[in-house]
């Protein structure tokens, strides 16, 4: 039974993770924290985490353990070998994996788990870093449905919703099928931007109008009004969105579904990461109004002012 005075371990402190970690703290849980970058730790600690110097004392001293990470590798590197979470971790510890990563492998550290008595569940986050900071999370889950139920208190510091999609590595597929229209929206929404740019709209009140439209998700809203600022500072990195764009195509090609749309997506996508991967992934707006040189000029043009008269 997972309480309170649980003592939960927590890898990977970066953005999502390090808001995740401050919500557990906030809600009166003994936490133990790692992270390959000792100030994170440290920022932690301060705040009254117990720091750990490495992946097998955090194991040891967990009853659950969580990791937020950026790729599969990464994922990996930290559940396997002599050293990992499944190796020195206590039988009967509960691991929630919340990182994007593919339902392979997902799969495969649930079985590496299962070897030893440990239930790793895939417990991915739909949310940017705003909703991670509030606590306004969606969760979805895969795993043993009991032991996902078994986690109600941790999933409830940091979430508003969670979901359990099925056996593993449905947590995951659910991500992607998520994250698929996330970033398709985004392009969508951006050539939308710049062809009325382009077609004479002034681009503040097109931006401010669109994001007030029935078409706009609420994930998508706030992009737009930060995009008239020309404010892409990372809420999702777009390197991230450009790699699960990744891990959707091939996942997509393994099962012989057609995704054209996500295909093209991805080009722009990846042609804006190699400028700069570390902004937003709402900077494609930006990346498709420099393809159609649309002229930086927020009011619009005469003929269109002289008709709004």
């Amino acid at each position: 039974m997972i309480t309170q005075n649980s003592t939960l371990g927590f890898i990977g402190l970066g953005a999502m993770g390090r808001r995740m970690a401050l919500r557990l703290l906030t809600s009166k849980f003994k936490l133990v924290v790692y992270d390959h970058t000792s100030r994170k730790i440290q920022a932690l600690a301060a705040a009254g985490a117990t720091a750990a110097p490495s992946v097998r004392q955090l194991a040891r001293k967990s009853e659950v353990i969580i990791s937020c990470l950026p790729t599969d590798d990464a994922v990996l590197s930290v559940y396997e070998g002599p050293e990992g979470v499944i190796a020195c971790a206590n039988p009967g510890t509960i691991a929630l994996e919340m990182s994007t990563v593919s339902p392979e492998t997902s799969r495969t550290i649930h079985r590496m788990g299962r070897e030893r008595g440990i239930e790793v569940l895939d417990v991915a986050i739909s949310g940017s870093t705003p909703a991670a900071e509030q606590g306004n999370l969606t969760l979805l889950g895969g795993g043993d449905a009991r032991v996902f139920d078994s986690c109600q208190p941790v999933f409830s510091a940091i979430a508003k919703q969670y979901f359990h999609m099925g056996a593993s590595g449905s947590g995951t597929t659910m991500k992607l099928v998520v994250n698929t229209l996330l970033g398709v929206n985004m392009q969508a929404i951006a050539e939308a931007v710049a062809f009325g740019e382009k077609a004479g709209l002034g681009r503040a009140l097109l931006l401010r109008v669109l994001a007030k439209t029935a078409v706009i998700a609420a994930a998508h809203q706030n992009k737009l009004l930060r995009a008239e600022r020309d404010d892409y500072s990372p809420q999702f990195p777009l390197r991230l969105m450009n790699k699960d764009f990744g891990l959707i195509l091939d996942k997509a090609a393994e099962l012989g579904a057609p995704m054209p749309a996500t295909a093209a997506a991805h080009q722009i996508f990846a042609a804006r990461t190699a400028v700069n991967g570390d902004e937003d992934f709402s900077s494609v707006i930006d990346e498709m109004e420099h393809q159609a040189r649309v002229p930086r000029n927020s009011e619009p043009v005469d003929e269109l002012s002289r008709l709004a008269r």
